[in-house]
């Protein structure tokens, strides 16, 4: 199997959308209610990517990791589109795996989470992973950035975060991301 790593395409502007009303869908699980935006950019392998991250699945990972309410855009994006951002905000000329966008965090958490299709799925490859359990884990640890958790402060941080991701990822299913 070859890594996947075609190149991909730029995304339109506002890229492709699945929304739904979100309202009440929290109660049944005492999970924090979320507000759900998810979008798709265009880039190659676009359907196995779509595929593995359905509109529930991605909720219930993400609940899993919030603390309280929250309105979240998650945006799976191609290279071009991760490397603008990375380069713009973070001053890094790379296409990295996600990056998050912390708006505020309580009493409602608001976030953009951006992740780039190509080298998630490239790295899952790497890793031994699949792009499910590889998904996820991005998905719990944007979420946890998103709520003020941070591993690049310093290593009392990084280990608390890891040791949150270790036991969200494990509760949902998934082996230990690390």
């Amino acid at each position: 199997m070859s890594p996947p790593d075609a190149p991909s395409a730029p995304p339109p502007r506002g890229g492709r959308r699945q929304r739904t009303g979100e309202a009440g869908s929290a109660a049944a699980t005492g999970l924090p209610s979320l507000e759900l935006d998810l979008q798709f950019g265009e880039f190659a392998d676009l359907a196995a990517h779509r595929a593995v991250l359905r509109k529930p699945r991605v909720r219930h990972w993400m609940q899993m990791a919030l603390r309280r309410p929250a309105e979240i855009t998650v945006r799976i994006v191609g290279k071009e589109e991760a490397q603008a951002l990375n380069l713009q905000y973070r001053g890094k000329d790379y296409a990295t795996n996600v990056l998050t966008f912390d708006y505020q965090r309580a009493p409602l958490v608001q976030a953009d989470l951006v992740l780039c299709g190509p080298v998630v799925a490239r790295e899952a490859w790497m890793m031994d992973r699949t792009l499910e359990a590889y998904y996820a884990h991005l998905l719990v640890h944007g979420t946890l950035h998103a709520q003020g958790y941070d591993h690049e402060t310093n290593e009392r941080d990084a280990l608390e975060m890891e040791a949150l991701e270790v036991l969200l990822v494990q509760a949902l299913g998934y082996p230990n991301p690390y």
